[in-house]
């Protein structure tokens, strides 16, 4: 994420107390010139509502880390495998993120397979419809009015998390933990703005929220300032409840959550590469468009919901209200967007064609070259998650590396300076690139991880050690003697070449097997790598064999040659010790010890 994204994402809670405090000024405002203010404690309904809502956010924050560790990787893998066409990866959007809680982390993770060319751009629509109604989850939690039953998910969390004995269950704990939180905010903010109930500035307020326009815009920017429809709609279902809210402005309210949470995905994309760009406009061209095409059918929607609703004909007034509207709420934002997705999913082709458009292609440059394709900093909550991608980074680090390999043979025996001065420049990228996995890796080490992911971290931060010092092998040992033979007269004859050329072979399949083992996370291939120790010790000793044979020591020539061919044959040793340790990495504990 970028460094203007960084700073907009901090205290999100700070930031919704000032929108949230300023609202109640206004309305203060309003009532002291009607002389209404005295009748209202401001600061202990000031006190509360903060409180509530810090309670409210913290919890939702508490359930989403829980579920991201708990089910964050399998969810990766079904959103990679299950998006063969549109309907099913609006399906799976909407399951994952319904799980993850988070439609921003489905979001880089789709951008994520696009780049490995796991998802077209295409299928990436259908998973970012399917994740908008993935992300009405929370709404639909929050309208179950439990608040009275809050302290029993915390307790069981608490001991959950405290007398844990496995990860698994002390996430489940946070998880619960979480959800125990959030309802327990919701009833201190409820409690809180009871009194609001016969304050007539604030009703006076709370009812221009039913003109669509300014609800939405509200909506809107409430959760571009604090980044989550949830919250927005958590607040509007809390108002609700307490009678302060009718349903066409919670609708606007969220409606307009719809258009705000797309601030997330364009910051996101700030700086990032094409796909990524892409698919935060498409993101907000469905968002935009959705919630443009339902404004005149507002109406429609609240009958429709209404008609879909529990109904509590028992009760009249203020109280009918406060029991029916939150549930309303939260089933008028599910139904807009499972129906918004219904109508637009046929339609994923023109969306693609559209963001194209939008975002079209760019000349690959050279900083757009060395940039990294998977790390996002959206995944860094959720270390599972954020160790696969870096994962995915280290296979990127290593396909240049194995470029570098590949092209460093055909560019000395072309006698191309200018070749190896690409070659040079890759190394760059090597060095680049691998700063940016470790600094990524060293922000997912602050987070607690557990002893798999402690692993997993280790085990990346050698294997990307490992792939970086290929490329300087082949940048600080290879190119210096390509550029010396180049310089010199010097010509190897036929035998000297065939064998240099069958080592060299062995050594980059070597390189691309190990790099293969990762992107695949193969531990045969891995072993195939480990395997080829006695065949290509075997071509360094013939080669060093053939060196020892013709050496004469009143040939300067010769010696001259004898040194530069020792130093290739040499550099190719250690490409192939390191390929080894990067296998060895990927392999059981005990198979790399008996490979060892």
């Amino acid at each position: 994420m970028s460094y203007i994204a960084k700073r907009f994402s901090r205290f999100r809670a700070g930031r919704a107390f000032w929108v949230l405090a300023i609202g109640l000024v206004a309305a203060t405002a309003i009532g002291a010139e009607t002389g209404e203010v005295a009748e209202i404690d401001w600061f202990t309904l000031l006190m509360s509502l903060f409180g509530g809502l810090a309670l409210f956010l913290f919890g939702i924050d508490q359930m989403s880390e829980g579920l991201k560790a708990v089910a964050g990787q399998r969810m990766a893998g079904l959103l990679g495998g299950m998006t063969r066409n549109r309907f099913l990866g609006a399906l799976t959007g909407a399951i994952v993120t319904a799980v993850l809680n988070s439609s921003s982390v489905t979001t880089v993770l789709v951008v994520s397979f696009i780049t490995a060319g796991i998802m077209s751009l295409q299928q990436s629509i259908g998973v970012i419809m399917g994740a908008n109604i993935g992300s009405t989850m929370t709404a639909q939690i929050v309208a179950f009015n439990v608040t009275q039953y809050a302290l029993i998910p915390v307790t069981i969390g608490f001991a959950m998390i405290f007398f844990g004995k496995t990860d698994r269950m002390k996430h489940s704990g946070e998880m619960l933990f979480g959800l125990g939180l959030l309802f327990g905010g919701m009833g201190i903010m409820s409690e809180g703005m009871y009194p609001l109930r016969s304050y007539q500035p604030f009703l006076d307020l709370m009812a221009r929220m039913e003109n669509p326009v300014l609800g939405i815009l509200v909506g809107a920017a409430f959760t571009a300032l604090v980044q989550s429809s949830a919250a927005t709609t958590g607040i509007a279902i809390v108002m609700a409840a307490e009678g302060l809210l009718s349903l066409p402005a919670g609708i606007a309210l969220a409606l307009g959550a719809n258009i705000g949470t797309c601030m997330t995905a364009v910051l996101a994309a700030i700086g990032k590469p094409v796909a990524a760009r892409r698919a935060a406009a498409a993101h907000v061209l469905f968002n935009v468009l959705g919630v443009l095409i339902w404004i005149p059918f507002i109406g429609l929607l609240a009958g429709i919901v209404v008609d879909i609703s529990p109904a509590a004909p028992q009760l009249e007034g203020a109280a009918r209200m406060a029991a029916e509207v939150p549930r309303q709420i939260a089933n008028a934002h599910t139904t807009f967007n499972v129906i918004n997705t219904v109508l637009f999913i046929g339609f994923a082709g023109w969306f693609a064609k559209a963001v194209e458009r939008i975002v079209p292609e760019q000349p690959e440059t050279m900083k757009e070259i060395i940039r990294p394709k998977y790390i996002e900093e959206a995944l860094l909550d959720t270390p599972t998650l954020a160790l696969n991608a870096a994962r995915m980074e280290v296979q990127h680090l290593g396909e240049i590396a194995m470029q570098m390999v590949h092209q460093v043979g055909p560019a000395i025996r072309n006698r191309s300076n200018e070749e190896l001065e690409v070659l040079e420049r890759l190394g760059d990228q090597v060095d680049l690139l691998h700063a940016h996995i470790i600094d990524y890796l060293g922000e997912v080490r602050r987070h607690e991880l557990t002893d798999g992911q402690r692993d997993a971290f280790l085990r990346l931060m050698r294997g990307a050690d490992e792939v970086e010092r290929i490329g300087e092998v082949v940048e600080a040992e290879i190119i210096p003697v390509g550029r010396a033979l180049i310089a010199s007269d010097l010509k190897a004859s036929e035998t000297t070449r065939h064998t240099l050329d069958a080592l060299y072979r062995r050594v980059c399949d070597s390189v691309e097997e190990a790099i293969t083992a990762i992107a695949e996370l193969d531990a045969g291939r891995a072993n195939n790598v480990i395997n080829m120790k006695g065949e290509i010790n075997g071509l360094i000793d013939d080669a060093l064999n053939y060196q020892a044979e013709r050496v004469s020591p009143t040939d300067p020539d010769l010696i001259r040659a004898f040194r530069l061919e020792d130093e290739v044959i040499d550099a190719l040793k250690r490409i192939y010790s390191l390929s080894k340790r990067i296998s060895k990495l990927l392999l059981p504990v005990a198979v790399a010890a008996k490979a060892a």
